[in-house]
């Protein structure tokens, strides 16, 4: 049994459907390629429900072994550099913050079973380590610029 992902056009799947479908006895999932690039993932509802599972166990246990004692928040804070080298760009305080954070979304992700917000959250705490890493650019986003531009338009109202 494979552990790859087989990619496949999505009018394979149209036109050859039991073929198609006989694949994922082969890979865990199928990568369906459409022209407009919204490439879909193809998989069993048995192996979709295992791997929401293990997400969910993993989850409970990191949220588990954060609560239990003062040194299990060092513990998180040590291992997070292995895990998502990006945060050694982060000042103490905001990697603290990363941390309770992304425990906190997790559970709370876990809850819904929607791991959306903790994609999100991933993405947003990258991207601040970004701006730490490059000094000219962190200069630029926190100097006083002694202007005032006004109000801030609302971005769903922009087109």
């Amino acid at each position: 049994m494979g552990t790859e992902n087989a990619a496949v056009n999505f009018s394979e799947l149209v036109n050859k459907n039991k073929q198609t479908l006989a694949r994922l006895q082969e890979s865990p999932r199928l990568l369906l390629l459409r022209r407009d690039g919204e490439d879909l993932v193809l998989t069993t509802a048995a192996r979709a429900e295992q791997d929401q599972t293990v997400v969910s166990a993993a989850t409970r246990m990191l949220a588990a072994m954060a609560r239990r004692e003062p040194g299990s928040t060092e513990l998180l804070l040590d291992i997070l550099p292995d895990a998502f080298p990006w945060v050694r760009f982060l000042p103490e305080p905001d990697l603290h913050a990363f941390a309770v954070e992304l425990v906190d979304t997790m559970r709370a992700a876990d809850s819904l079973g929607n791991s959306a917000s903790v994609a999100q959250l991933l993405i947003a705490w990258q991207h601040t380590a970004e701006i730490y890493s490059d000094p000219e650019l962190l200069a630029a986003l926190t100097q006083d610029h002694g202007e005032d531009y006004g109000p801030v338009p609302d971005p769903r109202s922009v087109a």
